[in-house]
């Protein structure tokens, strides 16, 4: 600086001032400066005014020596004073260099750098703003400073951008939402407090529209939200509150497809006061937006399902979330089952973003493929409340099936989830039945395994789900291209006989169809269903034993109960388990006798009128045939009496054991229990019915000495003398009607198949005793 020529116009006095290390003197240097440039101001000599601000740039603010930089800033906060409303032609030298001092490492130089700016920016005014990035850039690396004062400096520097801001009409909106939505994603706290300030300033100005930004910066709120300060937490609250007002009155503006996949990421945070946040988002955006939602189907659910079995602590997040998968599932329109290539496709706008793939399962994490859901045609038309725009989507089922699977086959889900999987994908069967059936055979397998679930309540979502499959009308495919399950192969296919009146629903109207699932059709899956139940059955004991007897109960009330019955018959027949086929004959019979929900089969068994009730009692004889008693009881039950006394005088032949005599006590406690009070009541008629007499002392003469045998002995000593029944009617009573109805039944066939049968049982036995004995002595030796 010893050249002086370098330095003019100013003056040596006015250097040696400048670069003072007292205040005061770099003070009275600076008036002169200001004095210098506003004679150049009144000269109008630019050039001169560039010369002087470029050296207090160059010589003193960006110089080496700290005193120099001092007096350089100063200077130029006289300059700038001096310049007055034409300060805005020299902005651009006036601020750099000042923002330049920001960085320095000494706390006060960083003052006095934001009292300079301070002053350059209170002249300028509105001149400011096509400068306000790197203003705004170097206030939030201000409002992180350590040093109290520099902070202090900051926020009235702040204050003034701030009211220019707001009072401006040349806001550069576009220009700014990049700088945010970088600085947006700072963990300092005083920067995302800065941050917040400046976006609800930009909220409250009418002239400015952030809404249409939103999607920008929206991620970036949400990490704010989660903010260990509560002062901030609350600020950002308030801010994503006064945006969602605006998006709730202005919906039609909104770039709802663009923020779908934030809102997923954020409804699955760790963070309760996020989730929350976010959730209520969703719900909202589901309800305003409707159906551009569906392409994100997959994502929602992938967040919203686990919140459903959220305890009371999470009260809040799960009653929310509930409303969002309600909303979400009321969006799917049996419009939506029409094929894709029938109509034009034309994509809906949806921006990709390195988040989307967040709004994936979590399965992707374990190594299984989750694909999101494909925009690529319209469908069904949409209109926004607020807007008369046509909108389309198209419905892809496939990522909504993946993520429904996932959370169903996660064995750490909870009840309610899985109960509002179940609930989704009968939706979907019921809405979109033709795509859905796509999807059958890949979910066929969880849904059997979800009867094994510890809740009757999901269990009988899943049989409501599965009986849907069994008898939608979508599910019946072309011959050769029904549903092959390898294992499910049995030697020579077997032929349902379907009752007249199932047959005239199938052909019915289609809105007899809609009835489903309790139009007593059968489709494709039917019989796989059957199969794989009994399967199921046989693998797994414990579920026959304490959910057997209410899963097919259900199942009656839900499907057709003599379809069920007459099916599962004709499968036990072909069963090479013989121990299984017995214990299922027994499980069934119980059922048919005893349950409520099979009062009308039983009345059509018990009369053999029709030649489709003769039919199922054949088709059932034969299965039953794996147990004698059962078999025995099917026949009271079809008041096949001298039937039932021919059988009984076969169990001398058969190999009598504890388990026999079990079953012979609990048919003679049955025997007493109402359904069998027509049995009873025909005790009275000892002509009409000697066969069932004889079967009753049958069974008694095969009991031991127990309480069983007791009560039929009582029951017996009830029967009547014939002699003192007679009546001058002769009528023949209506039981001869019914044997004569029953006659085509060929009996002596049905002994033989029974004995055929029950010698089966008799060697199974054997060999198994036989392996045992062997097991026996090899343990001995």
């Amino acid at each position: 600086m010893n050249a002086e020529r370098d330095l003019s116009p100013l003056t040596p006095g006015v250097v040696r001032a400048l670069t003072d290390k007292l205040y005061e003197k770099r003070k009275v240097a600076a008036l002169e400066i200001e004095k210098l440039v506003r004679e150049f101001v009144a000269q109008n000599n630019t050039s001169q005014i560039k010369h002087v601000i470029q050296i207090l740039s160059q010589e003193f603010a960006l110089s080496q020596h700290p005193h120099s930089r001092k007096g350089g800033l100063i200077g130029l906060a006289a300059c700038s004073i001096a310049l007055g409303k034409d300060s805005g032609l020299y902005l651009k030298e006036l601020i750099e260099p000042v923002l330049t001092c920001f960085n320095d490492a000494d706390s006060r130089l960083r003052y006095y750098a934001c009292e300079a700016l301070y002053n350059i920016v209170k002249v300028a005014r509105g001149s400011v703003l096509p400068h306000f990035n790197v203003l705004f850039d170097g206030l939030s690396k201000l409002a992180a400073d350590p040093d109290p004062n520099v902070k202090s400096g900051s926020e009235l520097l702040d204050r003034l951008l701030k009211d220019i801001v707001t009072e401006s009409n040349q806001f550069d909106l576009v220009g700014f939402i990049p700088l945010l939505r970088e600085r947006i994603y700072s963990n300092n706290q005083y920067a995302r407090q800065f941050i917040i300030s400046w976006i609800l300033v930009l909220e409250s100005v009418p002239d400015i529209n952030l809404l249409d930004y939103l999607p920008e910066i929206l991620d970036g709120l949400f990490q704010i939200l989660g903010d260990n300060s509560k002062e901030i937490r609350k600020m950002c609250e308030v801010a994503l509150g006064e945006f969602l007002k605006e998006i709730k009155k202005n919906p039609s503006s909104v770039k709802f497809a663009e923020m779908a996949n934030i809102l997923v990421i954020h409804c699955q945070a760790a963070d309760d006061l996020i989730q929350l946040t976010a959730m209520c988002w969703m719900r909202e955006f589901i309800q305003l937006a409707g159906r551009v939602m569906l392409p994100y189907s997959s994502g929602i659910l992938t967040a919203v399902l686990p919140c459903l079995s959220y305890d009371d602590r999470k009260k809040n997040i799960k009653e929310v979330a509930n409303v969002c998968n309600q909303s979400l599932m009321k969006l799917v329109i049996p419009e939506d089952d029409e094929m894709d290539e029938a109509k034009p496709s034309v994509t809906v706008p949806a921006e990709p973003t390195s988040e989307e793939s967040l709004s994936k399962p979590e399965a992707v994490t374990t190594g299984e493929s989750q694909n999101e859901l494909d925009v690529t045609a319209l469908n069904q038309p949409l209109f926004f409340p607020c807007s008369c725009e046509r909108i389309q989507v198209t419905l892809n089922l496939d990522g909504i099936v993946q993520v429904l699977d996932y959370h169903l086959s996660d064995t750490s889900i909870g009840m309610m989830t899985r109960i509002a999987v179940l609930k989704w994908l009968y939706h979907l069967y019921i809405k979109t039945p033709r795509k859905m059936f796509r999807h059958t055979d890949s979910l066929f397998p969880i849904l059997l395994r979800t009867l094994s679930d510890e809740s009757d309540e999901v269990i009988l979502k899943d049989l409501e789900l599965l009986a849907e499959i069994a008898s939608s009308p979508a599910g019946q495919t072309e011959e050769g291209h029904g549903p092959s399950d390898g294992s499910d192969v049995r030697p020579g296919p077997v032929e349902l006989h379907v009752p007249a009146r199932a047959g005239q629903l199938s052909s019915s109207s289609t809105k007899g169809l809609e009835c489903s699932p309790s139009t007593p059709t059968m489709n494709s899956y039917f019989y796989k269903f059957m199969i794989n139940l009994l399967k199921r059955f046989s693998s797994e004991r414990k579920l026959l034993e304490t959910r057997g007897a209410f899963i097919i109960r259900q199942l009656c009330l839900l499907l057709n109960a003599e379809n069920i019955f007459h099916s599962m018959a004709d499968i036990l027949l072909r069963e090479e388990d013989l121990k299984f086929a017995s214990t299922m004959v027994h499980t069934l019979n119980t059922i048919l006798l005893t349950s409520s929900e099979l009062f009308q089969l039983r009345n059509q068994l018990k009369d053999l009128k029709t030649p489709e009730s003769r039919n199922l009692f054949c088709c059932l004889y034969r299965s039953w045939c794996h147990n004698p008693v059962t078999t025995v009881s099917l026949c009271f039950l079809t008041q096949n009496y001298k039937h039932a006394y021919d059988l009984i005088q076969k169990f001398g032949d058969l190999e009598v054991t504890v388990d026999f005599l079990t079953e012979v006590d609990k048919l003679v406690q049955l025997i007493e229990c109402p359904i069998f009070t027509y049995l009873r009541l025909q005790l009275l008629d000892v002509k009409n019915n000697p066969y069932l007499i004889k079967a009753l002392y049958g069974l008694l003469m095969l009991l031991p000495q127990s309480s069983a045998f007791q009560l039929l002995s009582h029951r017996l000593q009830c029967v009547p003398n014939p002699e003192l029944m007679q009546t001058t009617d002769n009528t023949k009573p209506s039981t001869s009607f019914k044997r004569t109805a029953a006659s085509n039944i060929d009996y002596t066939e049905l002994l033989q198949h029974f004995e055929k049968v029950q010698n089966k049982h008799l060697e199974a036995r054997h060999q198994r005793a036989g392996r045992a004995e062997q097991l026996d002595r090899r343990v001995v030796l």
